[in-house]
């Protein structure tokens, strides 16, 4: 039997469909319909830069332009809806799938238990039963409630004092939750107020065999297709030797099939997927035109090398370049058109200021940047404005710069 290859357009199509990225970024923004939204994609990366908007508010405002950090709140600390915890990184989660990261919490408990033991955070195991006494008597406290009693340092990673690492470790390993945060500050309390029973007793928690296939099979279904690696890097729960064995069962069993995914350069590699997907309704239905802002942390571009793949978009966040030595900005922001990322713009929202400063921009490619896609460009800005706090934009001398590729 022939094995299905999807060209480069096909599955192009396939990944933004199921990135939420194909339809018009309209519709309602807040409630069940955010809920559904964050449910589709899985999770949502928080992130605490804020030089336009924070990586969470971009991601959902991309997609629903309706959007409002209001209705996030309302949906993570008003209705508990959501649970915060790790995937790559820290990210709100649909509570219904609390139960399937108890094997995140378990693996979690024994990788930082030991790791943090060898690092700076001496003593954080003899300041853990304390932690609990205090939130069990006091309700949600923050780093800066406990320890009073311990040097402070910069407040890194690197350097948290002893019972901030066990509020950390606590929360990962599950005996807290995170209910909210001041600014960015996290709040804890005990897992069993904030938890519904039914999703936290032991009888209510899967065995490692179904965490393991659930998070394969539901991170499948949000990729279209997928490598064991890619796979187990969604969640970042499963390791890529458990995703390998998961895809050659499914293979085994007709659940899985090999499909040819032809990436920008026209080499084909293999991944896995659903059978039927060369009759998925996404590959017949050209993504919107409409120009629009994604967030570097963006699901559909976290994956640097898949992004590079299928989208030919070269990018690698310069956060912690030296200023000198980078090649774009601090924080640049990718700008998606149809099934192409066709630039990569520098920004800041200077609130002080009521301002939007566009500071330079790079189309990529062959990408021309005329008038048409201008205009597009600045309707786009005008609308996230009202995110980002201000009421007009800017664009600075020298804002259009030569094609992307002439720096990489």
């Amino acid at each position: 039997m022939r094995m299905l290859t999807l060209d480069n357009g096909q599955a192009r199509r396939i990944f933004l469909d199921r990135h939420a990225l194909s339809d018009p970024p309209v519709g309602e923004a807040k409630g069940m319909a955010l809920h559904d939204l964050i449910h589709d994609l899985g999770f949502v990366q928080l992130d605490s830069i804020n030089t336009v908007a924070r990586a969470h508010d971009l991601i959902l405002f991309s997609r629903r332009q309706r959007y409002r950090p209001k209705a996030l709140r309302n949906l993570y600390e008003r209705d508990k809806a959501l649970f915060e915890h790790w995937t790559h990184d820290a990210a709100v989660i649909p509570m219904a799938f609390y139960p399937f990261w108890e094997l995140r919490r378990q693996r979690d408990a024994e990788r930082l238990r030991a790791r943090w033991r060898e690092g700076r955070r001496e003593g954080f195991e003899k300041r853990v039963q304390k932690v609990l006494d205090q939130i069990a008597a006091e309700g949600p406290l923050s780093s800066s409630d406990v320890g009073k009693d311990e040097a402070r340092g910069s407040g890194g990673w690197w350097d948290w004092h002893p019972s901030k690492t066990a509020l950390e470790y606590l929360w990962r390993s599950g005996a807290l939750c995170v209910v909210g945060r001041d600014g960015f500050k996290k709040r804890y309390d005990l897992t069993d107020r904030v938890i519904d029973r039914q999703l936290r007793e032991p009888q209510a928690l899967p065995d490692t065999a179904a965490i393991i296939d659930w998070c394969c099979d539901q991170a499948l279904a949000r990729l279209g297709f997928a490598t064991h690696g890619e796979i187990a890097a969604f969640w970042d729960h499963v390791t890529p030797a458990e995703a390998r064995d998961w895809c050659a069962e499914g293979m085994a069993a007709g659940t899985l099939e090999q499909v040819g995914i032809t990436d920008t350069d026209g080499s084909v590699r293999l991944a896995y997927a659903r059978p039927g997907l060369v009759e998925d309704p996404a590959i017949g239905k050209p993504p919107t035109g409409r120009l629009r802002v994604l967030s570097p942390f963006d699901p559909a571009l976290r994956d640097r090398t898949r992004a590079e793949r299928l989208f030919g978009f070269n990018y690698r966040i310069e956060v912690f370049v030296p200023e000198a030595n980078r090649t774009f900005g601090y924080y640049v922001f990718p700008l998606l058109e149809g099934d192409r990322i066709v630039g990569r713009v520098d920004m800041k929202a200077f609130r002080n200021d009521d301002v939007l400063r566009v500071r330079a921009l790079w189309p990529e490619g062959k990408t021309r940047w005329g008038s048409g896609r201008q205009r597009a460009f600045e309707a786009e800005l005008d609308k996230l404005c009202r995110l980002a706090g201000v009421s007009r934009v800017a664009f600075e001398d020298g804002w259009l710069r030569p094609s992307a590729q002439n720096y990489l």
